[in-house]
């Protein structure tokens, strides 16, 4: 395992940040600005990926900066359950996970399908636990394994049932200092008096009716009691997989400049990228990068036109809980450097319910026994429990004839009585501003719930029947709901003969509105195995590299796992800084 940063060096490093050393929101003065306009090297974007280059570009004697537009940093990582998948790491490997490179490459392989260069997958599989270890060395980051959370398709070859997925251990944000104050709000915040983990979500859900949920949620209070009792505040998820690698630039030297948009790369007189043109103060402001900019500034899915432009309608950037500052500005500056694109017709999708204020990403509640998805047409149309990006997938492809978008997460009363929905403990009702968006509704007949959202009722009232006949019966051969083990994870152990399947028999009956949410955009500037950025034929944009979601995944279109996302995202970041530092 890594050393482990003494808490008096992070500490220091919180001390450089409160005397504004490398905080964004603290304006030089004239000449200062005037000797900080050139560095080695310029990130784009203070998320994981951009984060985890620079890191890594000061950890290899490279001066870097990081540029933000934001007012906070983290980005969408910071929002997010901040799950981590790279096979062969340490962590699981120490935890007794039987992963190896040869199987960790089949099932890449095969979850891709042809739609990523092998030698890019290999680059990711390579440089992921080196870049585990790194961060571990390096910063107060820390992780555990998230124990038994199975690889999305665990059936394929390489799939593992217990899943090569980690997630980050607790942080304390008070050694961020000051600098806690501009960290990415997450995207649902955890529940007052808990320090909750994502592997913990699961057993919460089921803290009413089952013993080892409730024996969790205890745990969590404690755990959190714990932490106070120390003096800290306990940070987990995305605050901390953000927190920590900040902590991690301040000790390592690095500005950062918050409030600082990017607007353009200079080059020079070969087409190389030299800097970037950043707007800071209001004013433009040049700043040359003598070896080489990374771009890790998010994707577009905050940016209408973008998406209209490039995805399948119907789209809407009030469906994504991505960064509000992802707007595709670093893919629309390499759009200008003449680099080319993939993937930016896919998003890293998942069913969301329109909830006033922002959308809620549905994970387990379309999981848990007792629920059906169905289309305009009453009727059911995809396997409830598969990958939230596949469900998505199918939304579109069958939104033809009988529109699937929106659709309709139904469910009855004894699934309400059973399980946490959101933030809303079982038995308690839903907020009235859930029902006067019309995000949700409920009626004490399936009939007339049917008449409420306008799918045919005698359609609805027959598809329920249909399965509540599949669930006695523990299959489900229409959609396959429970075939995978993946199916399984957000379920109730409790319900037999299948944790997927209970039928729908309680009155007062649900209905939730589900739009193709996402977490954010997952096509961008096409890069190769170092990160470098790619033109149509196949050159380098010299001087230039993406990650994270400026650049096309590396995942193509699908999703291997549990962070897939921040996994390749970070990876990729380490691999340009890497290549910048090796390359001077």
């Amino acid at each position: 395992m890594p050393p482990t940063l003494s808490r008096r060096t992070v500490l220091a490093g919180a001390a450089a940040i409160g005397a504004g050393l490398a905080v964004g929101s603290a304006s030089p003065g004239r000449a200062a600005l005037a000797a900080e306009q050139q560095f080695d090297a310029v990130v784009i974007g203070c998320g994981a990926a951009g984060m985890t280059a620079a890191l890594r570009l000061a950890r290899r004697g490279v001066s870097v900066l990081v540029v933000e537009k934001a007012p906070t940093f983290g980005g969408s990582a910071a929002r997010s359950g901040a799950g981590i998948w790279i096979p062969n790491n340490d962590v699981i490997l120490a935890a007794g996970v039987p992963d190896t490179p040869a199987s960790a490459a089949a099932y890449l392989a095969a979850v891709v399908d042809g739609d990523v260069p092998t030698a890019k997958q290999q680059a990711f599989l390579d440089n992921g636990p080196r870049m585990i270890s790194f961060v571990q060395a390096n910063s107060p980051l820390r992780f555990r394994y998230m124990a038994d959370y199975p690889d999305y398709y665990p059936e394929l070859p390489g799939g593992m049932p217990q899943g090569r997925s980690i997630e980050p251990d607790l942080f304390d944000g008070k050694l961020l200092g000051p600098e806690l104050a501009n960290l990415n709000p997450a995207y649902m915040p955890t529940p007052p008096g808990l320090t909750v983990f994502t592997t913990d979500y699961k057993w919460l859900t089921l803290a009413l009716v089952n013993l080892h949920g409730t024996a969790v949620a205890a745990e969590c209070a404690a755990r959190y009691a714990a932490a106070v009792l120390r003096g800290q505040t306990p940070l987990t998820m995305g605050q901390a997989l953000a927190g920590a690698l900040r902590a991690g630039l301040a000790t390592a030297g690095v500005p950062v400049w918050l409030n600082t948009p990017f607007q353009d790369f200079q080059f020079d007189a070969q087409g190389r990228v030299t800097g970037v043109v950043v707007s800071r103060d209001g004013s433009p402001t040049v700043i040359q990068a003598r070896r080489g900019v990374i771009v890790a500034a998010g994707g577009f899915e905050h940016n209408l036109a973008m998406r209209l432009a490039y995805q399948r309608k119907p789209i809407g950037t009030d469906w994504t809980v991505g960064a509000a500052a992802n707007t595709g500005d670093g893919i629309q500056a390499g759009l200008r450097a003449g680099a080319a694109t993939d993937f930016l017709d896919d998003a890293w999708w998942g069913p969301a319910i329109p909830l006033p204020g922002e959308p809620y990403f549905c994970l387990a509640e379309r999981t848990l026994p007792g629920c059906i998805l169905v289309n305009s047409a009453g009727s059911r149309f995809v396997n409830e429990a598969a990958p939230y990006g596949d469900v998505v997938h199918v939304m579109y492809d069958k939104n033809g004839a009988t529109p699937d978008i929106p659709a309709w997460l139904v469910f009855d009363q004894n699934y309400r009585n059973r399980y946490l929905f959101r933030d809303v403990p079982p038995l308690l009702p839903f907020p009235d501003s859930w029902y006067d968006a019309g995000a949700v509704f409920r009626n004490p007949t399936l009939g007339g719930l049917a008449r409420e959202i306008g799918v045919p009722a005698d359609a609805l009232c027959a598809t329920v029947a249909r399965f509540n006949r599949y669930a006695l019966a523990g299959s489900d051969p229409d959609f396959h709901r429970g075939d995978s083990a993946y199916d399984h994870y957000y379920t109730d152990p409790a319900v037999r003969p299948n944790s997927c399947l209970a039928p729908l028999w309680l009155p007062p009956f649900y209905a939730c509105k589900i739009v193709p949410g996402d977490l954010g955009t997952k096509g961008g500037l096409r890069t190769d195995a170092r990160s470098r950025v790619l033109r149509t034929d196949g050159t380098v944009v010299a001087g230039l590299y993406a990650a994270g979601n400026s650049s096309a995944a590396v995942m193509g279109h699908s999703y291997a796992g549990a962070g897939a996302t921040i996994g390749p995202a970070m990876t990729f970041g380490y691999i340009a800084a890497n290549d910048i530092a090796d390359h001077p």
